[in-house]
């Protein structure tokens, strides 16, 4: 999210505006948005918004306008509350204000550096900032003030541009400095810049116009004269002796093609280039380092010199190359004794010792050390001189700045058209394929294969362009289909290129050919990996010793075939699938695969007790960093060895499980489960049981669903089980079965769990026997072991654990009727689920939260939990946890009386929940339940009555409990219609035998009300307790009947 207060104040989500509120809400976000991530005092934000004479109850009403605040931002957590103040919680960096100020500050150290271009283009990016004067719609009392300032500072930041650019040769700010000096007609500083600008492009008389009319300013406002800083400027533009940038001599190469895609990499060399006086742009090939320096080059107001080394084998041939491009002859004329004359090196150093020069010398890699060696040599020997190196390895001299050349940016998966085409890859291609096929354009609905290119091609600037080149005969569709063969498709490029860059293949072989054989053969077996590594994943699945892995991998990385980034390293596709072919060559293949699943199934194993802990975070963050491995090992082992497989699959459950994605495993145990049949292998029956888990939540199974899941069953016997599972996920699917347990069975659940002497198990043990209570109906009897187990959690560190005890909690307080206390639970529950990163889990609570809310009455903050919930849920891109949020505010539009919206929500969800399984059918199950309060309150008892039957006779035998109990109560409210309000009391009874915690349903209390109210107290209780009397079948019976 974006906020813009330069101009009128504005919100952006995604490129997106969001209507935050009124004039006095986007006051209060102002006030925020100026100290963005700092708390803001109480006492400061009631000045700021109502003066020296706020009105009686100020902080309520800044707690008013920061709940509408809050709703209109859609995201509660950005305002958070103290109890001294508010903060907005984002980084300055999305607020314009504080951007501005960080390039200001950064435009000003360049300009005292004398990087003048460095120093104009950040100015130019902080002042483009601007929409317009600062908070210029609003009103409130601190506006004055704050914008006085700002104002300011944008006018000192035009001068520093100006003064930047003068010293550039370049006068196009004399619009904006002529709009200044007409609003602050007494600043001679602009006065100044102004005069030097208009004399710079050639109008000296509209320049001492603007001297005059100051003079006469200053005598009739202030009886003053002008500063003799001012006088010095009139008096040299009297003369024609202004000093002038001087004349510019360039050696460059000319470029045929507009430069796209690299703007922020080009102001970051000019600062470098500022400074220090050594800069190396690194990279891979077909990065377009070599564009970038002859841009950079073409920003500089001195003499450049552009050195092409490509076709220098040989170390010694340097010093001549760059005489020659410097333009020294080696003789005279009449020259002919040529060993008298100096050596190339020592002429070299005597051409540039007493010269302003950039040198740029470009493609260094295949004589890094020779010209490491002479670059030093020279800078040593020339205070004035700058070089700006392009290599695919680093020089490694002293001084020496690294501009690594990453591939140009690439579009969000799934963005919208005008966000895409701010992607610098797309905007690359989109150029370079309308210049060979007039008229194209990127639109919605070549998007998505335009990406396809972009992002198969790393972003790398070359090979975008090459695949662009193919649009001369190919549609952009089939470029797209066929870049599995990349090297191929894209082997016909500018004929006027050096050879290297002539086609994708030879850029990268250009790279291999420098390589040594040891570097190679690791570079080959490293493409098993996918989405990066570490040196200890190389070292174990690549074969040689870690100490010669690390310096081979530091070899490949300062040659540009691997980029590393905090401790990992990763391989570019386009090199990749180069590679892959010379391990494919070399047959190594099948044992590296090996290998790498056999590492990688070590990693998942040592991972798993420690996801139940105080590392739980670290290792959470290690096995997502590893997520392509994992997922690759994981595919490799389905197809190989089925066995290795399920063991991948019974070590990762839990970690998907945390991680809030617990159908992604589906697809796999799908096919394992196809493999195996119904006969669970031996040894493997628990991974077994997971596959059934996964394959079904994610509807992989189908028709089988059914078989497999007897299967399942028939090797896991809950009831029976006599010893514990060893995978965690079957532990807690074991600890937490059984809805209606008796209290023999809870205890003899909790004798299993603490005979064992694993801390975890006693903890488990408190939260699973605490939801067993409140199933069973006894929430006294929950309370002490989920505290207890609270606390055992809390001592082990396991965010997960403490979450979903503190949800138990917050069910016994809101059973309790202490709704405040049940929301302090669940929003700790939240901030925890949050750094776990699990957003279904956060949409589970947010749900959770809306549901105290419609127990208090306050639907309007259970339409916005669930609204924010259906935002989570799409980020997470589960399609059973949108149902989930669509289905909340299906309910809210129900119980304000919005019934035809309802219905078309309830009727989504239950179309969307048909291949639901296990505990993701919940929503289908609601749903009907819905459509049947729907029905019963529009009289159609019928088709009431049909929706709940069609829910009590669901297989819901689990969490699904409570439907089923509401369920009962809707039997009660079509009985209650037709005239029979003890069979429906008696039925209202009976939920509380299925669940007990049913009875605090907004839809059964206001049933309850209605019969109690028909029949009497006494009548009422009596039926009641008839009902509660009965066993959770006999009133599933009466409720059929």
């Amino acid at each position: 999210m974006q906020f813009a207060i330069l101009g009128p104040v504005e919100v952006r989500r995604d490129g997106l505006p969001v209507a935050v509120g009124g004039p006095r809400v986007r006051a209060l976000l102002a006030l925020l948005a100026l100290d963005a991530g700092r708390l803001v005092p109480n006492e400061r934000l009631i000045d700021g918004l109502y003066g020296e004479e706020p009105p009686s109850g100020a902080a309520n009403a800044l707690q008013s306008q920061v709940s509408r605040l809050r709703r209109g931002l859609g995201a509660a957590e950005l305002v958070e509350g103290r109890a001294t103040g508010y903060r907005l919680a984002v980084d300055p960096e999305d607020v314009d204000v504080h951007r501005f100020g960080r390039l200001v500050k950064e435009g000003r150290s360049a300009l005292g550096a004398g990087a003048h271009a460095a120093a104009a283009e950040l100015l130019r990016e902080a002042l483009g900032l601007w929409r317009g004067p600062a908070l210029a719609d609003l009103t409130a009392p601190f506006v004055a003030g704050q914008a006085a300032r700002l104002e300011e500072l944008r006018i000192t930041a035009v001068e520093d541009r100006a003064e930047a650019e003068l010293a550039l040769g370049e006068y196009t700010i004399v619009p904006l400095l002529q709009e200044i000096v007409a609003g602050h007609p007494l600043r001679e500083r602009t006065r100044g810049l102004l005069m030097r600008a208009l004399y710079g492009s050639g109008r000296q008389a509209e320049a001492l116009a603007v001297y005059e009319d100051v003079r006469q300013v200053l005598a009739e406002e202030l009886g003053a004269d002008p500063s003799a800083e001012l006088a010095e400027v009139h008096l040299a533009i009297l003369r024609g002796d202004m000093a002038q940038p001087p004349a510019v001599r360039s050696a460059l190469p000319a470029q045929l093609t507009t430069f796209v895609g690299r703007e922020e990499e080009l102001a970051r060399v000019g600062k470098l280039l500022g400074e220090g006086r050594l800069v190396t742009l690194l990279g891979p090939g077909g990065t377009g380092k070599t564009r970038l320096a002859i841009e950079a080059g073409a920003r500089e107001h001195g003499e450049v010199c552009f050195v092409d080394l490509s076709s220098v084998v040989n170390g010694a041939e340097l010093p001549q190359a760059l005489l020659g491009a410097l333009g020294v002859r080696e003789h005279g004329l009449q020259a002919t004794v040529p060993e008298q004359h100096a050596e190339p090196a020592e002429r070299l150093v005597a051409a540039v010792s007493d010269r302003r020069l950039l040198l740029i010398l470009d493609n260094c890699e295949q004589v890094i050390e020779d010209a490491a060696r002479l670059a030093h040599r020279l800078l040593t020997a020339s205070s004035g001189l700058r070089v700006l190196v392009t290599s695919r390895e680093v020089l490694g001299v002293t001084g020496e700045s690294i501009l690594p050349l990453q591939p140009l940016g690439l579009p969000a998966a799934g963005a919208e058209l005008e966000d895409a085409l701010g992607s610098p890859a797309l905007r690359l291609f989109g150029d370079r394929a309308a210049a060979v096929r007039p008229g194209f354009a990127i639109t919605a609905a070549n998007l998505e294969a335009v990406s396809r290119i972009c992002t198969a091609l790393d972003g790398l600037p070359l090979a975008i362009e090459l695949a662009a080149a193919r649009l001369r005969s190919l549609p952009v569709e089939e470029i797209a289909a066929r870049l599995d063969d990349r090297f191929r498709l894209l082997s016909r490029g500018n004929r006027t290129a050096a050879p290297r860059h002539q086609t994708l293949r030879a850029v990268v072989e250009w790279s291999w050919d420098l390589l040594e054989e040891d570097e190679r053969e690791l570079a080959r077996r490293l493409t098993v990996f996918a989405g990066g590594f570490t040196l200890e994943a190389a070292a174990r699945v690549c074969g040689p010793s870690l100490y010669e892995v690390d310096d081979l991998l530091a070899g490949l990385t300062d040659k540009s075939l691997l980029q590393s980034d905090g401790g990992r390293f990763r391989m570019l596709e386009t090199v990749r699938a180069f590679c892959a072919e010379r391990l494919t060559e070399a047959g190594e293949e099948d044992d590296l695969r090996r290998a790498h699943a056999v590492y990688f199934l070590d990693l998942a194993e040592r991972a798993e007790p420690r996801l139940r802990g105080a590392d739980q975070l670290d290792w959470m963050a290690r096995l997502g960093a590893e997520g392509d491995n994992l997922h690759v090992a994981l595919r490799w082992a389905v197809r190989a060895e089925p066995a290795t497989a399920m063991q991948f699959i019974g070590a990762l459950s839990w970690y998907w499980w945390l991680r809030g994605v617990r159908s992604e495993l589906g697809p796999p145990a799908a096919e394992l489960l196809r493999h195996y049949g119904t006969e669970p292998p031996e040894g493997l029956s628990e991974e077994y049981v997971l596959c059934v888990v996964h394959a079904g939540a994610s509807g992989a199974l189908g028709d089988a669903t059914a078989d497999y899941k007897r299967a399942a069953e028939s090797v896991m016997d809950y009831a029976g089980m006599t010893t514990l599972p060893r995978r965690v996920s079957v532990l807690v699917l074991w600890a937490m079965s059984n809805p209606i347990p008796d209290r023999a069975e809870i205890e003899e659940r909790r004798q299993h769990l603490m005979m064992r002497s694993d801390p975890w198990l006693h903890a488990l043990d408190g939260f699973s026997s605490g939801y067993q209570w409140i199933f069973s109906g006894e929430f006294e009897a929950a309370r002490p072991v989920f505290e207890e187990s609270l606390a055992r959690f809390r001592a082990l560190g396991d965010r997960w654990g403490i979450a979903n005890t503190l949800d138990g909690l917050a069910i016994v307080a809101e059973l309790d009727g202490d709704l405040e206390r049940s929301l302090e639970l669940l929003d700790e529950a939240f901030t925890l689920v949050e750094q776990l990163g699990v957003l279904e889990d956060m949409v589970d609570l947010l749900r959770r939260r809306a549901e105290v809310f419609i127990r208090g009455g306050d639907l309007a903050t259970a339409r916005a939990e669930h609204e924010r919930a259906a935002e989570l849920a799409a980020r997470s891109g589960s399609p059973q946890k949108v149902r989930t949020a669509r289905l909340g505010l299906g309910d809210v539009a129900r119980l304000t009386g919005d019934l035809a919206t309802a219905r078309e929500l309830y009727e989504e969800v239950l179309e969307g929940s048909g291949a639901d399984w296990g505990w993701t059918a919940e929503n289908g199950a609601r749903a009907r339940l819905g459509l049947g309060w729907l029905a019963a309150a529009e009289g159609e008892l019928g088709a009431a009555r049909a929706h709940f039957l069609a829910t009590i006779d669901s297989e819901y035998e689990n969490v699904y409990a409570q439907t089923v109990a509401e369920a009962v109560a809707g039997m009660a409210a079509v009985a209650l219609q037709k005239g029979d309000p003890v069979r429906a009391a008696t039925l209202l009874g009976g939920t509380r035998k299925i669940r007990e915690l049913a009875e605090s349903a907004h839809d059964i209390i206001r049933v309850t009300a209605e019969v109690r109210e028909r029949l009497g107290d006494d009548a009422f209780e009596a039926a009641r307790d008839h009902g509660a009397a009965m066993t959770p079948q006999e009133v599933l019976t009466l409720a059929r009947a």
